[in-house]
């Protein structure tokens, strides 16, 4: 009984945290009218695509889309190459102030965004990188607290024997942490690249202040002026929407096993 009732609060738990973006898709589906007089939930009769058309066709949806591709693909890869280092670094090798070093670094999480805004983008702006690639990608692409910590936590889970074994057999860190480490820790890697694309695609505030044109204009900064010109026709903004949330949806259904069994070896909740 304990359980029933367990796998029920799951349950709604789960249709609580996917409803919105079920909604989001169903109602990108239905004409006009409809999306101001009936309910969010009621089946999209007939469907239409003609609002994916029009966003895809009258807008820059295509580019919008490619900008976030571009931008979200860089610095999850960056993420993931520079906070592995480091998590090898912090968890496998020993040093003086290592730990407190670590700590340090981690504490900066407690730190809002906001209050490096206004120092990154002076920054970008003295090396003239205001509304280019470099000046998107580079203040989040050489790992972040989070990410390192995620992977040290997880090196720390991997025997040390291994590490050792192969350096008898001649191998330095470089070879120990590509060719003994990281082929261990794919789940741990998937699930940090997921959280980091996830996180880089729907980000709004600094490519909002970083660029200022249409150039490498991203898809949150796409639908937000959508949703300034066109405040009235929510069918245009909720099929933007749509057409932002498939990639995510994507990404996700390839690494869910990843995700999955990388916390069921750490125990991360």
């Amino acid at each position: 009984m304990k359980r029933i009732a367990l796998y029920l609060v799951l349950f709604a738990g789960a249709v609580v945290s996917v409803a919105p973006y079920l909604m989001t898709l169903n109602s990108a589906f239905k004409e006009p009218a409809q999306v101001l007089t009936t309910p969010a939930w009621e089946p999209a009769l007939p469907v239409t695509f003609d609002n994916l058309a029009q966003v895809w066709s009258d807008y820059d949806m295509a580019g919008f889309l490619m900008h976030s591709l571009v931008y979200a693909g860089a610095v999850t890869a960056g993420q993931v190459v520079f906070s592995t280092m480091a998590a090898y670094a912090f968890g496998r090798m020993s040093f003086p102030g290592r730990d407190a070093l670590f700590w340090g670094y981690l504490a900066t999480m407690m730190v809002p965004q906001i209050v490096t805004l206004v120092p990154l983008f002076l920054i970008m702006r003295e090396f003239g990188l205001i509304d280019t690639y470099l000046g998107l990608i580079l203040p989040t692409a050489f790992g972040t607290p989070y990410g390192i910590f995620l992977v040290r936590q997880y090196f720390r889970t991997i025997p040390v024997d291994l590490e050792s074994a192969a350096r008898i057999d001649g191998a330095g860190t470089l070879t120990v942490l590509v060719r003994v480490l990281l082929p261990l820790s794919r789940p741990i890697l998937a699930t940090l690249a997921t959280i980091t694309f996830i996180t880089t695609w729907n980000t709004l505030l600094w490519p909002l202040i970083v660029t200022n044109g249409d150039a490498i204009r991203v898809v949150t900064l796409g639908i937000s002026a959508l949703k300034g010109q066109h405040s009235s026709q929510y069918h245009l903004i909720l099929a933007a929407a749509a057409l932002a949330l498939l990639p995510l949806v994507v990404i996700f259904l390839l690494f869910q096993r990843h995700i999955v069994r990388s916390i069921a070896l750490t125990g991360l909740k």
